[in-house]
């Protein structure tokens, strides 16, 4: 079971985050001139995710993302190597030209549940402390990259071995939010 690889941030050993931990920077693969995104903020609902949209450093099953307030989240450097990957998806990804890394992803619909929210790759920061992931989504996805059906018995034994519930959708926190959401805006509750 442990030889099954999933990405190098949970093949190594899930780092914990760091007491206080108030942020950092990220960068892209790039060796020179690099892409830098300053994030002003501990991130929040980390989890490794198997959708065939968010990226994944080469080798990796799975994405490790986390999300942080959408105004925590600047460009430092060289803003002009960004371009979204798809404009028409939800979640529109912010990567650099050049190296194909994915800095930002941003929800611009606001009345998604998750707008405000920008979804970030932590393993391009060059610090530690960031919140460790809590939970994997969309695990059945890692079938529509390539992986064979037979591998999944043994990708879902690791990532409970590693303390990640595996989901086929988000973690039911954040399912109930998006259903809260979407019950506020059919009148069930009062929006707040």
């Amino acid at each position: 079971m442990s030889d099954v690889k999933l990405h190098p941030a949970l093949d190594n050993g899930i780092k914990p985050a760091a007491a206080d931990f108030a942020g950092g920077t990220l960068q892209c693969l790039c060796s020179t001139d690099k892409v830098e995104v300053k994030i002003e903020s501990q991130t929040l609902h980390n989890h490794a995710c198997g959708c065939s949209k968010c990226w994944k450093p080469a080798g990796a099953k799975f994405a490790v993302i986390a999300v942080v307030p959408r105004d925590k989240v600047s460009v430092t450097a060289n803003a002009a190597k960004l371009a979204i990957v798809d404009e028409s998806a939800t979640i529109q990804r912010h990567a650099c030209k050049d190296c194909g890394a994915h800095l930002y992803g941003r929800i611009e619909n606001q009345n998604h549940a998750f707008h405000g929210l920008d979804f970030v790759h932590t393993e391009l920061s060059p610090q530690t402390g960031w919140a460790a992931p809590g939970f994997a989504a969309f695990v059945s996805s890692v079938i529509e990259t390539g992986t064979p059906p037979g591998e999944m018995n043994g990708i879902r034994e690791r990532l409970n071995a590693i303390g990640l519930p595996p989901y086929d959708c988000l973690s039911p926190a954040l399912m109930d939010a998006l259903a809260t959401h979407v019950a506020k805006q059919n009148g069930f509750f009062q929006a707040n």
